[in-house]
């Protein structure tokens, strides 16, 4: 039963360490793993521009047929192919859902960066006005990543949107993530930042895009007999609900670990990568 079970984790605050790291031991365990046919993949509000980085130690995992897992990543809203470096599939806002988004962050004050598609699948990302501390912190942090372009003062042109992201308080957040799912078909959600707990991040997506149904739609496509997640945060409590089993780290908030199956160690160890090696080899 272990060699048709696809493990699938979240990065921040589970996979990756307090650095935001792949561990040495947690790479050396899995892809010792992944050699052996252990199928193992991430699920991420992450862009492919830093989960390539990231991932970067282990390597990309195969079914028993040789068919690429993808990565989940942007919550759903497309999966990576990490091996080719593409696109396996992407899911897009309607042009008039993007412009009653737009007109809602306008009337909250907030300057969202807008996440558009371009050419040869590179992420353009936008954000039109003078950026606050927090919002250049997180600029400056992935300015310099191969995947992605950022076009500061600017707004996109004729460029389909699959994400827009937004920094700011919790209290404002929340009023604006409700009139978002209450005026369009996309979904708006925000949950605190794990460093900074008085920071809320805020991500809106196409109608349908979560990681629940991403996982579902991939075990399907690929014939996985059997589906393990590992998180931390609120928005990994839907695919802990849709997985055969759920593993909250340590670490994870409280809500987490009541949806969870199994409590494991904390994301400071190799906790995750621990895990798949006992139930996989037993």
């Amino acid at each position: 039963m272990q060699r048709t079970t696809l493990y699938i984790s979240d990065l921040d605050g589970t996979l990756l360490d307090p650095s935001s790291s792949v561990s040495a031991e947690s790479a050396s365990i899995l892809n010792s793993l992944i050699r052996q046919g252990a199928m193992f993949t991430v699920a991420t509000a992450r862009t492919p521009a830093t989960v390539q980085p990231l991932m970067s130690a282990i390597r990309p995992s195969v079914t028993p047929s040789g068919r690429d897992i993808p990565a989940i990543v942007m919550t759903g809203a497309a999966y990576w192919n990490r091996r080719l470096e593409r696109y396996d599939y992407l899911r897009m806002m309607s042009l008039a859902d993007t412009n009653i988004i737009l007109a809602e962050f306008a009337k909250a004050g907030i300057n969202p960066f807008n996440y558009c598609i371009g050419e040869k699948g590179i992420l353009n990302v936008y954000h039109p006005s003078k950026m606050t501390t927090r919002e250049d912190a997180f600029y400056q942090e992935r300015r310099h990543l191969a995947l992605k372009r950022f076009h500061l003062d600017q707004t996109p042109r004729y460029e389909p949107t699959v994400l827009f992201f937004a920094i700011g308080n919790p209290e404002k957040m929340d009023a604006l993530c409700k009139a978002i799912n209450r005026k369009t078909d996309c979904s708006a959600a925000w949950y605190r930042d794990i460093f900074n707990p008085e920071v809320a991040l805020m991500d809106v997506y196409t109608a349908g895009c979560s990681k629940a149904t991403a996982i579902r739609d991939v075990a399907t496509e690929l014939g996985i007999g059997r589906v393990v997640v590992f998180g931390d945060n609120l928005n990994d409590i839907p695919m802990m609900k849709a997985a055969d089993l759920a593993v909250a780290v340590e670490n994870a908030l409280p809500q987490v670990k009541e949806a969870a199956d199994i409590i494991i160690g904390p994301n400071t160890e190799p906790s995750v990568a621990r895990f798949i090696r006992q139930d996989f080899i037993r």
